[in-house]
């Protein structure tokens, strides 16, 4: 069992930097940790997943180069750095656990957490 519970998210104004982090408990090494996004009256996104390692992760267009996820294994934790942030980042950000699948989002979850609210205004 992995039980996941995101923080971080709150208000910021257009071209701000904010750092969303995930704590996890459970036994996280054989999954695959990542994070989706959904807006008010839209379907969740995949945003970008990490393995093992920092060299593997991955990104989705829609960051546009300006997100980051990195993985700290010794605190369990996964962090997702966002830059630039834009009206259209507003979302509800999830953090997940789960394995790579071949065909449509990248990142099959199995485990997710609660979600934590980011808005951007002008």
């Amino acid at each position: 069992q992995v039980q996941l519970a995101e923080s971080g998210g709150q208000q910021v104004q257009a071209g701000a930097t904010l750092t969303l982090s995930c704590q996890a408990s459970g036994r996280t090494a054989n999954y695959v940790m990542g994070w989706f996004r959904q807006a008010p009256g839209k379907e969740r996104e995949f945003v970008a997943l990490i393995g093992w390692t920092s060299r593997s992760a991955s990104y989705a267009d829609l960051t546009k180069g300006r997100f980051t996820i990195s993985r700290d294994n010794a605190k369990n934790t996964v962090s997702l750095r966002m830059t630039s942030l834009e009206s259209d980042d507003t979302a509800v950000y999830y953090c997940a656990a789960g394995v790579l699948q071949p065909s449509g989002s990248p990142l099959r979850a199995d485990y997710w957490g609660r979600g934590t609210q980011v808005t951007v205004s002008q």
